[in-house]
């Protein structure tokens, strides 16, 4: 055996067995994922200044009849926190993220996910799961990319009222 090879059995495989090793579990970021978030919830972050993103947290609420969803603006304390245990940019605003079971979806992903849990008719919209992902998130990010410039922007994140204010995080 050249000395590559062998480099690269003592790398990544099993000395005894000729398999790849599989990385050993990181108890440290389950622990950290389970503290902040509960296997439960179900947690949608979202531009607070976007006036698309605000129009789709109202239907969201409107059409969730189980009142499944909590919400947290990605520019808040909390979101940023939600967003640095997860692994994920802070300082990025470009999609939607939707956390369950903390596992977070983000773009298309993330809208289907969501609107599985909607009142009818809206849960037929996951028909989009038979596009591939690749054009989904290219049709996600062209929206993504011109949302201010065709919905607008607030100066700062709207203020929850009454039921709504119960359920941001």
């Amino acid at each position: 055996m050249d000395a590559g090879r062998q480099r690269v059995r003592q790398l990544f495989c099993d000395e005894k067995k000729w398999r790849l090793r599989r990385s050993p579990p990181r108890p440290e970021r389950t622990a950290r994922r389970k503290s902040l978030l509960y296997a439960q919830d179900k947690i949608i972050l979202f531009d607070g200044v976007c006036n698309l993103c605000s129009a789709f947290l109202d239907f969201v609420y409107k059409y969730d009849a189980k009142a499944v969803f909590k919400f947290a603006w990605i520019q808040s304390r909390r979101g940023k926190s939600l967003l640095q245990q997860l692994g994920m940019p802070i300082d990025e605003y470009k999609t939607i993220v939707y956390i369950q079971d903390g596992r977070p979806f983000i773009k298309s992903t993330a809208f289907l996910r969501i609107v599985r849990h909607l009142r009818m008719p809206w849960p037929l919209l996951q028909a989009g799961y038979i596009l591939p992902k690749f054009i989904r998130d290219w049709l996600y990010d062209i929206v993504a990319r011109y949302r201010y410039r065709i919905f607008g922007k607030k100066d700062a994140c709207m203020l929850p009222t009454g039921d709504l204010k119960s359920r941001f995080l």
